[in-house]
C-alpha cells in the first residue's frame, strides 16, 4: 500500500463514521425526547456530515477518478464503507444513543486534537475547524452520562445496559491497524497509541463520576468497519440515505 493510497483510506475513515454517525442522529428528528434535545441532535448531526463533506472533497481529489463528496457518500455500497462499527448501531433508547456518542465523542475529540498538528496542512485545516464542533459534542455527551448515571435507579440502569452492550465495539476506535501507522509514522494521522491513552483516562473518570461499572478494558472486541467488514444495520441505514440520489442519479437541485 502506497502512502496515498493509505492517506485516501484514513480520510474515507473519518469522512464514513462522520456521515453514518451524522445519518443515525438524523433518524430521530421528530422523536426526540424534548423539544431542545430534538435541536441539539440535529445540530450535532449536521455538524458531523459537514465534517464527512470536508474528507469526502479531499479523498475525491486524491482517488483522481472524478468522483466528489456526493458520489462518496451516496454512490458505494455497504461493504466499500469504512466507517467505525459502533457508529452504526442502532440509536435505541436515549440511554442507548448517548453512550455511543459519548465513546465516539471522546475518540473523536483527542484524534482531532493530534491532527490540528497534521504535517498535511489540508487534514490540520479541517481539523482545526471541526475541533471547535466536536469539543461542544464532548461536553454535552458527558453531561448526559453523568446525567443519566446519576439520575433514577431507572435511567441508571439503562445507562448501564447500554454502556455494557455498546464496549465491545470501543476497541476498534483506539487499536491501529496498518492505515493508522502509516498515517502516524508519517506525521498526518493521530497516533493511536496516545489516543488510547487519553481515551481510556477520560472514559474511566467520567464512567465513575457517573457512577456506573467500569468495563473490561481487554475485553474481546468486534472489529472490521475500517476494512468493510459491518454488522448488518449498515445496509438498511444506507439503503435509507442513498435512495433518492440512487433512484434519481442525474437529478439537479
Amino acid at each position: 500500500m502506497t502512502q496515498q493510497e493509505a492517506l485516501q483510506q484514513y480520510l474515507l475513515r473519518l469522512a464514513d463514521s462522520d456521515m453514518v454517525l451524522g445519518q443515525r442522529l438524523c433518524e430521530l428528528c421528530g422523536h426526540a425526547p424534548a423539544l431542545e434535545e430534538e435541536l441539539a441532535l440535529m445540530n450535532l448531526g449536521l455538524d458531523l456530515i459537514g465534517q464527512a463533506r470536508n474528507w469526502y472533497e479531499y479523498a475525491a481529489e486524491l482517488e483522481g477518478k472524478g468522483h466528489d463528496a456526493d458520489y462518496l457518500a451516496f454512490r458505494r455500497d455497504a461493504g466499500e464503507f469504512r466507517n467505525l462499527l459502533l457508529v452504526e448501531q442502532p440509536n435505541g433508547d436515549y440511554a442507548m444513543t448517548m453512550a455511543r456518542q459519548f465513546f465516539f465523542d471522546v475518540w473523536h475529540y483527542h484524534t482531532l486534537q493530534a491532527l490540528v498538528n497534521s504535517s498535511d496542512e489540508r487534514i490540520a485545516q479541517v481539523a482545526g475547524k471541526a475541533i471547535k464542533e466536536v469539543t461542544y459534542h464532548l461536553r454535552r455527551s458527558i453531561e448526559w452520562m453523568k446525567r443519566l448515571g446519576n439520575g433514577t435507579e431507572e435511567s441508571h440502569q439503562r445507562m448501564e445496559v447500554a454502556v455494557e452492550e455498546l464496549w465491545r465495539f470501543t476497541g476498534e476506535l483506539i487499536e491501529a491497524d496498518e492505515v493508522d501507522q502509516m498515517m502516524a509514522d508519517a506525521g498526518i494521522g493521530a497516533d493511536l497509541d496516545t489516543v488510547k491513552q487519553a481515551w481510556q483516562q477520560m472514559v474511566r473518570d467520567v464512567l465513575t463520576e457517573a457512577t456506573l461499572t467500569l468495563q473490561d478494558e481487554n475485553a474481546w472486541m468486534h472489529v472490521g468497519g475500517k476494512r468493510g467488514i459491518h454488522t448488518e444495520h449498515l445496509g438498511f441505514l444506507l439503503a435509507e440515505m442513498q435512495f433518492l440520489p440512487r433512484a434519481y442519479p442525474d437529478a439537479v437541485w
